[in-house]
């Protein structure tokens, strides 16, 4: 399964986290409620499957765990800038 997710997270990190609700508690182990993960598969996809997969592997975030969360914000920052100049030269 673990392998499937990987793979699924490089063409699209929703449809990972869709995967890990369906299939698994990953994400009902990581977060205490149902609100953060709902917000993060909309807002910021990468930072919350980053999260949830370092707090599997671990013993929740800490030390270098935490480069992993920050990066995959980097990458949703990326995203959301491209995607706004991207219309931004449609227009």
């Amino acid at each position: 399964m673990g392998c499937i997710v990987a793979l699924l997270a490089l063409f699209s990190p929703r449809l990972a986290l869709l995967a890990l609700w369906l299939f698994g508690d990953l994400l009902g182990r990581a977060f205490d409620d149902w609100i953060v993960p709902l917000l993060g598969f909309f807002l910021l996809p990468w930072t919350t499957l980053a999260y949830a997969v370092m707090w599997h592997y671990g013993r929740g975030v800490e030390g270098f765990d935490w480069f992993i969360v920050i990066l995959a914000f980097g990458f949703d920052l990326a995203s959301w800038t491209q995607g706004s100049r991207s219309r931004m030269a449609r227009d």
